[in-house]
């Protein structure tokens, strides 16, 4: 601070010495010209501290001292010189009447050609001192930038470009940064300049413009790209050997500027190259509005994300359900903040207690029930069958009695594709809470139903936050088969339509989604390795340990019994339902129970005459 104010100090002096040198060049240049060598000095000496005032205090008020004139603007420049331009005419005015009329002594006053000839000569002397300024600051820069720790690299020349890089530039935070060229499609653009910095070309040149700049990282700039075209420039940056960053998309943005502050790291997302599924939830949401809802398991990733989209529809009262009460305190007091007006609730408890549940659904009647409670890691459930399976089946059974007891209109159970001729534990626990709800569904007055879908991104516990974490600590990077292939959605993706589908069930449906193509997550572990700046193998070592119990190579989304008949939403299929003998599952499913808590005992065999498709490994 000190420092800066004796910068101030010293530019101010020099502003004073420049405007009255050129009142003195002005009378040196007129007398030579006149060949009348009577220098009015006296007239000269009493302008000095009429001058000094009035330059200081000018600039003062047009804020011509708070400019940083390396990152001066146009309209910084036009402002200085209006300035100046104005401190000049009160000069010759102030000089003029206390020449003329507080001294009484005209001989002092200088000529009309004084005043005018000294004006643009200090206009000329005092613009290019800025000049100067400029210069020898980005002189300065440039030197310093010679040992900058990062040189980058901006994948789009547009508004979001250009602010982020107006940002880098004015934010000292991030002087250890240097932008050493922009890459844009538009062959416009091709060989323009960006505040200072040089667009080298288009896609095709990212990889020789990376090795030509020696570029440190990449920082992809265009919130508006497709997704499709944003994977495919992605895919040129994983082979450019340094790390990759993006800005977020427009919506994600709080005010809508990119900013460096606000620059991520890629994301599996961004390497979908899809785009992103859209489902017009206004059309069909209107069945949660005014609604009193229940969501079990509000507090884990699909649940809490569902409390997040039924918040904005207005229901008439949310209830979360959750036994682990750190991730309900945080759902709650995130829509307590969001949605100020929204009637919302978090319980603890479990839904293998029929005792709380009946309390929870006694007083508070929800209207609609999201069944999202469930144990899901599959090689934790292998090694705690009986949890699984008083979590997942009973706890299941029971919020479907309540509900059918208590004249929930809509229940959903939310499935996985894991149910599908299941090879572990928590699949096959999933598939009879399947049955239970689909066979519940013939005699109640309820709507139950079913919605189906594979793996989520960045869901507690799924591959990707492991894998970012092991880049993160240097690798290993650990992935259980070469061949494994994965189904991915986003969350927000997959809630939007699980909510669509609640409006579309008429009792016992399974619905499907289209989880689109699936990913090699041996590619995906490859691919989020090289956008990190690391070489796969090299700098972070793949290691493969083989499939966990009861893992899968492939996923599957439907039995073999089961058809598919399409939706209005082709994102969204209702697969068929199976015959399923109702009374001999019930007497099935006592037998399980009495199982899951005895100790010790190993209850597979019992799933297995339950899920005969179950094929555990």
């Amino acid at each position: 601070m000190l420092k800066e104010k004796i910068k101030n100090y010293v530019v101010a002096a020099m502003d004073v010495l420049l405007a009255n040198l050129s009142v003195l060049i002005t009378l040196f240049v007129l007398a030579i010209e006149q060949k009348n060598y009577d220098i009015n000095f006296k007239g000269f000496f009493v302008g000095v501290p009429i001058f000094a005032i009035v330059i200081i205090a000018i600039y003062y008020v047009f804020g011509n001292y708070r400019i940083i004139w390396k990152y001066a603007r146009v309209l910084d420049g036009i402002k200085f010189a209006l300035s100046t331009a104005f401190a000049y005419l009160l000069y010759m005015g102030l000089h003029v009447v206390i020449t003329s009329e507080l001294l009484k002594i005209v001989a002092w006053r200088f000529e009309i050609q004084v005043y005018l000839f000294s004006a643009a000569v200090g206009m000329l002397l005092l613009v290019m001192s800025r000049v100067v300024f400029r210069v020898t600051d980005n002189q300065k820069t440039d030197r310093a930038d010679k040992n900058a720790k990062k040189r980058i690299m901006i994948i789009g020349g547009g508004s979001a470009g250009s602010m982020l890089l107006h940002d880098m530039m004015l934010n000292k935070a991030f002087d250890k940064y240097r932008v050493m060229c922009i890459i844009d499609d538009n062959p416009a653009k091709n060989g323009m300049v960006l505040y200072g910095v040089n667009i080298v070309g288009d896609r095709t040149t990212i990889l020789e413009n990376v090795k030509k700049f020696n570029i440190d990282q990449i920082i992809f700039a265009i919130p508006t790209c497709p997704p499709v075209e944003k994977a495919k420039i992605l895919e040129i940056c994983s082979r450019a050997g340094c790390k990759v960053s993006s800005v977020p998309s427009i919506d994600q943005m709080i005010d809508g500027k990119p900013t460096l502050s606000n620059v991520r790291k890629i994301n599996v997302e961004d390497l979908l190259g899809r785009e992103p599924i859209n489902v017009d939830i206004e059309s069909i949401i209107g069945y949660v509005y005014g609604k009193r809802i229940l969501v079990t398991g509000g507090g884990g990733s699909i649940g809490s994300e569902l409390c997040r989209q039924l918040a904005k529809h207005h229901p008439k009262q949310l209830i979360i359900f959750d036994i682990y009460e750190n991730n309900a305190y945080n759902i709650l007091n995130e829509l307590k903040t969001d949605h100020p007006d929204l009637d919302v609730i978090a319980l603890i408890g479990s839904v293998r207690d029929a005792v709380r549940l009946e309390e929870v659904f006694s007083e508070y009647r929800p209207e609609i029930v999201y069944h999202a409670a469930a144990h899901k890691h599959v090689p934790l459930m292998e090694d705690s069958p009986r949890e699984a399976i008083k979590n997942n089946v009973i706890g299941t059974e029971n919020t479907v009695r309540m509900a059918d007891k208590y004249k929930v209109q809509r229940f959903l159970l939310i499935s996985t594709d894991k149910a599908v001729n299941p090879t572990n534990i928590m699949g096959a626990s999933k598939r009879i809470c399947e049955m239970i709800v689909q066979t519940c569904s013939r005699h109640s007055d309820t709507v139950f139903m079913i919605v189906r879908f594979g793996n989520v991104l960045g869901s507690n516990g799924s591959v990707i936050p492991l894998f970012e974490k092991q880049i993160e600590d240097g690798g290993p990077v650990t992935v259980t088969d070469k061949r494994i292939i994965r189904y991915f959605m986003t969350i927000p993706e997959a809630v939007s339509l699980v909510l669509q589908a609640g409006a579309l069930g008429r009792g016992g449906e399974i619905f499907v989604l289209d989880m689109g193509k699936p990913m090699k997550i041996l590619e995906l572990a490859e691919n989020l390795i090289r956008l990190s700046g690391y070489v796969p193998y090299e700098d972070i070592k793949i290691e493969f340990i083989g499939l966990r119990p009861g893992e899968k190579l492939y996923e599957e989304l439907l039995m073999a019994e089961e058809g598919l008949r399409d939706t209005a939403n082709k994102m969204i299929h209702i697969g068929r339902p199976i015959d399923i003998d109702e009374e001999k599952l019930f007497d099935q499913l006592k037998v399980l129970k009495d199982a899951a808590y005895a100790e010790g005992s190993d209850i597979r065999g019992l799933v297995k005459e339950i899920v005969p498709t179950y094929n555990p490994k």
